[in-house]
């Protein structure tokens, strides 16, 4: 019998719990070594795991099979990359990088290296996204409408990082946004963001956006995401040729706070395992997370109306 693959786990913040507990319900996955550079996130692990305060010291002592990095978003780079010139596959939270130019790095890291790469974007895992997928399959869709909507002060875990632009990227756009579109790209391919109103705080986070964008088959989609709703909600809805429009809500039929991430994780590291257990290398395609963090890049840059369409006939 193949022997389970020594998982290393880096960053103990709030989506450490998914992915630790599918790899303890998981036969293919032991968990080696975990990395926090906080000893109390750490002393969980006493005689559980090997614990290191410093990713380089996990990759040169424990010798994962793989690794999970689930750092702030602003760290990925550092920990990306040298996990990859190791030889460590890795499995990174969305976004794969802070920019797209990073995450072009770390895709031609792992293209040159041979190394599996791929970025989790756990809502593609989703039982209803999946539901829709395949319901979806071989239709023409004409329209996609995708909402993520939180208050994300609920969903901190602690972690104050996700209100600070420099370390998570910008805001709602930049964290939230990649999960969503990469939705849109699962169901309509390659499309490009054709408009985008920001709303930001006095802080400068983007607490509202809504993203439009369209694919060279004339389908178009929205994505709505809000870090101020008074709740939560988190849907797909597709309209199809045919007048028929089917819809998933990613949060029905898991009640409870961030219940439905449990099944969607375990997916990830389901698919991970495959991955990393046959060294195939995963870069920008349907699983890398270069496409959605350039269209996040995109919708940034289009929120600047001079940089996003010529002007009208009347403003010349």
């Amino acid at each position: 019998m193949t022997r389970p693959l020594r998982l290393g786990v880096v960053g103990l913040g709030a989506i450490s719990p998914y992915y630790l507990a599918a790899a303890e319900r998981l036969p293919g996955w032991e968990l080696s070594a975990v990395c926090d550079t906080r000893d109390q996130a750490l002393e969980q692990y006493r005689g559980r795991a090997a614990r290191f305060r410093d990713h380089r010291t996990l990759l040169t002592q424990a010798r994962p099979d793989a690794l999970v990095v689930a750092v702030p978003n602003h760290v990925h780079l550092p920990v990306c990359r040298e996990a990859l010139a190791a030889g460590v596959p890795v499995c990174v939270e969305k976004p794969l990088a802070l920019t797209a130019a990073e995450g072009r790095l770390l895709v031609d890291l792992a293209r040159r290296c041979g190394v599996p790469l791929l970025t989790a974007f756990h809502r593609r895992y989703n039982t209803a996204v999946r539901a829709l997928a395949h319901q979806t399959a071989g239709r023409k869709i004409v329209a996609v409408r995708v909402r993520y909507l939180e208050r994300i002060e609920e969903h901190l875990g602690g972690e104050d990082w996700y209100l600070d632009p420099a370390r998570c990227g910008g805001g709602c756009v930049a964290d939230n946004g990649p999960n969503a579109l990469d939705l849109v790209r699962m169901l309509l391919g390659d499309v490009t963001v054709t408009g985008c109103e920001i709303h930001r705080d006095g802080s400068g986070v983007d607490r509202q956006a809504v993203i439009r964008l369209s694919s060279p088959t004339g389908a178009t989609a929205t994505v709505e995401l809000d870090w101020s709703y008074p709740g939560e909600r988190k849907d797909v809805e597709a309209e199809l040729a045919d007048g028929e429009v089917l819809h998933a809500d990613m949060l029905a039929g898991h009640p409870g706070f961030k219940a439905s991430l449990w099944h969607e994780y375990e997916a990830i590291l389901t698919e991970f395992a495959s991955l990393a257990g046959r060294c195939a290398p995963v870069g920008s395609g349907a699983h890398g997370g270069l496409p959605a963090l350039e269209l996040v890049e995109a919708a940034y840059r289009c929120a600047r109306p001079a940089s996003c369409a010529p002007p009208a006939e009347a403003d010349r």
